[in-house]
């Protein structure tokens, strides 16, 4: 009899499916196995299994191992990422594989850690721990007031495990098996009532459960949409049945929402799943998704691959973020992909934003989804903080900062209130500049400059990560008089010292957080009144309520006015309508300045109205005529090596070859994007335009097929990027 022969999908850039043999092992679709590729051993994915193979009997290999006792990847996740590999042209092996947290990419069998709760035993006497082990001590006292997690325990002490394994062979203690990251003991808070608008929300999509519909949730800042999301779960998971995936834009959300999540609804096993989790734990967590141990997932934006044994409900939150989208490797936006799968899988699916993108707020207005407005803030009290533009052509700044920002700063800082400022940059400024010959200091691998990080002594590009001193002197001119010139969040922390030395300063910014749980932590101090005046970048722009903060200030947002990226002003009115969301949601009134050289500027006219409906409206009516997305769809070949001659031959081999394979899609010349050089590659790309998605996908497949044929393909790093975010 002959063996069984197995499609196996593997991770390398070829979009195709190789033959193996079983080898004796009794293997299903979906299961992971171990196989001989060329010289290497590498995990992959069974796709199918098959009397045949177009290849001789003798010239196929046995996998190596199956590992059969690991259940397998269920075929709803197969079906959406085959979807994803055809959609933005990307090989299959590689996408199934990216999907599978990274312990179950490796060789070893993937053994995640159990953990338990532990409580004391009836007969436990304290009079049996010898005085001198005083951790085990502490471990009594605290389990006399009931069942601790191993979280807990290790808030108690560092060296639990070792105090609490002897506890358990002295008879101390009983141990019971919980799903990780489930707290025990916790009492669940009561529900707070609904307002009118979130109840008819909750309502309506409650009643169109069991069925794929999409749902906008249009709200404004602090319109209590995350309690819509938790009340909406609340019933649709009601009985023991039943999942829910929540994604968010980016991890810094993550702990918040989960602890929203965690009191309200305790009775509801929940996990995350973010890069920021241990190869272990992410195991973990995945493996109690897909088991349907875990009812509610939250997670970032791979997350939205997640196994899920039955999913009721699929929530995308911030939906407009530019997190959302896959940068490198396979170019999905999860929202998109979390549309599909909410479709696919006949379950309703509600993207929740203040400022929804334009491709969402456009079919919410054409009818392809249903629109639910939330036009109150959800605490009573709470009323839409007042905009106002400080002209910075009329006031003059001192370090950045004008004269009425800092009095209101002070004003808040006497009323005991905390004020936030916000600059989209971090570092101490942007540039270091020669007095002389203007002399700035470039980045040798990007096209771009060095930012200066003053308290470091160190010249750093954000692009590639490059880094050295600041020089002494001016390498062209030999001139020592160099200047920081512009600002950073570093830099306005000093000047904020300097002008007020009495207010407790936190700086938010990637180099203030990089030590884990440092975020965690600087917002802890928020809550409890020990900061003044926060200042950082977008990392402070969204989902966090701080009820005792009431003034924001916004600094250099003039660039993105007139960029060339025709995203440019959408991103700017969604990042400041964010930021001064923060600001004025509790009983006290909120005030926004924002400083600007263009004060009369479309843009602020609406933000101060807090009419985002009225300038989303005006951008679509300008992307109508221009023909950009959602009424045209663009796809993007991007191609970089050492040499751009080896980009540009490349380039014209694939326009020359687009426009003979159609004449329904628009075939631009090669370009250099704005950024020609990054980490040493130079850059070139190609855009294609088509008024409908099927045309563009209809050129697409053919054109991909021969450019992996290509004889510069091994000298080039290319890739498709379907609905690119900028070009």
């Amino acid at each position: 009899m002959t063996a069984s022969i197995l499609k196996v999908a593997i991770d390398v850039p070829l979009d195709s499916l190789f033959d193996y043999l079983d080898g004796g092992f009794d293997v299903t679709v979906g299961q992971r196995v171990l196989v001989s590729f060329g010289r290497r051993r590498q995990i992959g994915l069974v796709v199918a299994r098959v009397a045949e193979s177009e290849l001789p009997a003798d010239k196929l290999k046995p996998i190596e191992h199956g590992y059969v006792d690991e259940p397998a990847l269920d075929k709803s996740v197969f079906r959406l990422l085959r979807f994803c590999a055809d959609y933005y042209h990307y090989p299959f092996g590689q996408a199934l594989l990216a999907a599978l947290p990274s312990r179950l990419r490796q060789i070893e069998p993937a053994v995640s850690r159990k953990q338990f709760a532990y409580q004391l035993s009836p007969d436990a006497d304290i009079e049996a721990i010898p005085r001198r082990k005083i951790v085990q001590h502490k471990i009594f006292a605290a389990l006399q007031l009931g069942e601790l997690s191993e979280t807990a325990l290790a808030q108690l002490s560092a060296s639990w495990r070792k105090a609490v394994q002897e506890m358990q062979e002295a008879g101390l203690l009983q141990a019971r098996e919980v799903l990780a990251g489930l707290k025990t003991g916790a009492g669940q808070l009561p529900s707070p009532e609904l307002n009118t608008d979130q109840l008819q929300a909750v309502t309506a999509i409650s009643s169109a459960a069991q069925q794929f519909k999409p749902w906008l949730l249009y709200g404004i800042t602090g319109s209590g949409k995350t309690e819509v999301y938790i009340q909406l779960i609340e019933r649709l998971l009601a009985g023991n049945h039943g999942q829910a995936l929540v994604l968010v834009p980016e991890i810094n959300l993550t702990p918040q929402l989960e602890g929203r999540f965690r009191s309200r609804l305790p009775h509801l096993p929940l996990v995350s799943l973010h890069s920021n989790l241990g190869e272990g734990e992410r195991l973990q967590n995945w493996q109690l998704a897909q088991s349907g141990e875990a009812r509610i997932v939250i997670g970032t934006r791979l997350s939205v691959f997640t196994p899920l044994k039955d999913l009721k409900l699929v929530i995308v939150d911030e939906e407009h973020d530019a997190s959302y989208k896959q940068q490198d490797s396979m170019r999905y936006h999860a929202r998109d992909v979390a549309l599909v799968r909410a479709q696919q899988e006949k379950v309703p699916i509600v993207l929740g934003s203040a400022t929804p993108a334009l491709e969402t707020w456009h079919n919410a207005q054409s009818g392809k989804y249903e629109m639910l407005v939330l036009t109150n803030r959800a605490v009573a009290q709470a009323q839409l903080p007042q905009i106002r533009c400080i002209d910075a052509t009329r006031n003059v700044l001192q370090d950045g900062l004008s004269q009425i920002l800092v009095d209101a700063m002070r004003e808040r800082l006497a009323r005991g209130e905390q004020s936030l400022l916000f600059i989209n940059r971090r570092g101490y400024s942007p540039v270091l500049l020669c007095s002389a010959c203007h002399w700035i200091a470039p980045c040798m691998r990007c096209s771009a400059r060095l930012v200066v990080h003053l308290r470091q002594g160190r010249l750093r590009c954000h692009h590639c990560g490059h880094e050295q001193k600041i020089p002494p002197a001016c390498p062209s001119c030999g001139n020592t008089d160099l200047h920081p010139t512009g600002h950073g969040t570093q830099r306005l922390e000093q000047t904020l010292a300097a002008l007020m030395p009495e207010a407790r300063i936190l700086r938010v910014d990637r180099d203030s957080t990089q030590r884990k749980h440092a975020l965690n932590e600087m917002l802890d101090a928020v809550h409890a009144g020990e900061v003044d005046i926060l200042l950082g970048t977008q990392m402070l722009a969204k989902g966090h309520d701080f009820p005792n903060l009431t003034l924001v200030g916004v600094i250099d947002t003039d660039s993105a006015l007139f960029s060339p990226d025709f995203r440019a002003a959408e991103r700017l009115f969604a990042q400041l309508m964010q930021v001064a969301g923060r600001a004025g949601r509790a009983d006290k009134a909120g005030e926004v300045l924002i400083q600007t050289a263009f004060p009369d500027h479309v843009l602020f006219n609406a933000l101060r109205a807090h009419d985002y409906a009225a300038f989303a409206d005006s951008l679509l009516q300008e992307r109508e005529i221009m023909q950009f997305p959602p009424y045209s769809h663009v796809a993007l070949l991007k191609a970089e090596a050492n040499d751009y001659a080896l980009v540009q031959r490349f380039l014209r081999f694939a326009a020359d070859n687009a426009r003979a394979l159609t004449q329904k899609v628009t075939i631009y010349d090669p370009v250099r994007p704005q950024m020609e050089r990054l980490k040493g590659m130079e850059r070139g790309q190609l855009l294609m335009h088509a008024a409908d998605r099927l045309s563009l996908q209809r050129l697409l497949h053919p054109l991909v097929e021969q450019l992996r044929d290509h004889p510069l393909n091994a000298r080039i790093r290319w890739a498709v990027d379907v609905d690119p975010l900028e070009f």
